[in-house]
């Protein structure tokens, strides 16, 4: 059944919404995917802080248009489009459609947003083989807590010595 023209002013406003509030967005085509799959990739990109919504290209266009963005970029697309929006982490979205993409052949990654840049589908493969901002900022606290762990081992070693020197003394003295 058709949608009214109310019904799709509403699902514009809701898209231009996830546009905004998007740090990342993907654009791929899933046609061929069953409804298993595609609830399979809801549930792993809900888990990382992203959504998956489908959308018409003529609906996408308008909220491109809308964003200030190049709506003629969706027209490289073919087939129907679904769109991954990354509200938490830039390469959450990128890397779970990646990954997707590469157990399902059905999937086909065309492109998407980074910020308010268009990226290509090799830009979306190598922020998918970025490490994750959890990652990241782990390997930062490591580097950072690398010295600070040295340097309380240098000044235990010497309490430990003067305790193994006392302890030497009071030994040869009984």
């Amino acid at each position: 059944m058709a949608k009214t023209k109310q019904q799709k002013k509403q699902e514009v406003k809701e898209l231009t919404d996830k546009f905004t509030e998007a740090k990342a967005t993907v654009f791929a085509s899933y046609q061929g995917l069953t409804v298993n799959e595609t609830e399979d990739l809801r549930k792993g990109l809900r888990s990382e802080g992203a959504e998956l919504k489908m959308a018409k290209k003529r609906l996408l266009k308008l909220v491109l248009k809308e964003q200030g963005l190049d709506e003629n970029k969706i027209n490289d697309f073919s087939g129907s489009l679904t769109v991954a929006f990354g509200y938490e982490d830039e390469v959450a979205p990128a890397k779970i459609m990646a990954k997707f993409a590469k157990d399902n052949e059905a999937m086909q990654i065309f492109g998407g947003l980074l910020g308010k840049v268009f990226i290509t589908t090799e830009e979306i493969k190598n922020l998918a083989v970025l490490p994750s901002r959890q990652e990241l900022l782990a390997k930062t606290v490591g580097t950072i807590q690398a010295p600070i762990a040295g340097f309380v081992n240098v000044l235990s070693g010497n309490i430990k010595n003067l305790v193994y020197t006392l302890n030497a003394i009071k030994e040869s003295k009984n």
